[in-house]
């Protein structure tokens, strides 16, 4: 079975609402993405320099077809169905992209 991420950058609305964005993103918006069939778990990072960001979420997706559960994310997005955060900016937009694994050199092989 094919196994990739999703590679998401995001940003407070304002710098004076961070803690608000982080619990939101933490407490309700990682778990309602990993509930959508094909997201498998999630991690957030912070960048490790003090210049604002952005910050990244990875979702590792595992499904025979990775555009599988990203057409059903983008259909849940549209619909308003994930319960948002004005504490997230949104002009711009978060930038995503979609990325499959090809190589892993860790533990467990990859099946090509």
């Amino acid at each position: 079975m094919p196994k990739g991420i999703l590679y998401v950058e995001t940003r407070p609305s304002s710098p004076d609402r961070e803690a608000e964005f982080h619990r939101w993103y933490n407490e309700v918006h990682l778990a309602e993405v990993v509930a959508i069939p094909g997201f498998v778990s999630a991690e957030r990072y912070v960048p490790v320099r003090e210049d604002g960001g952005p910050f990244v979420a990875i979702y590792h997706i595992e499904a025979d077809d990775l555009r599988v559960p990203m057409r059903e994310l983008v259909r849940i997005i549209r619909e308003d169905r994930f319960h948002m955060s004005d504490a997230l900016q949104l002009d711009p937009p978060p930038s995503m992209r979609l990325l499959e694994l090809t190589t892993n050199l860790g533990s467990e092989p990859v099946e090509t």
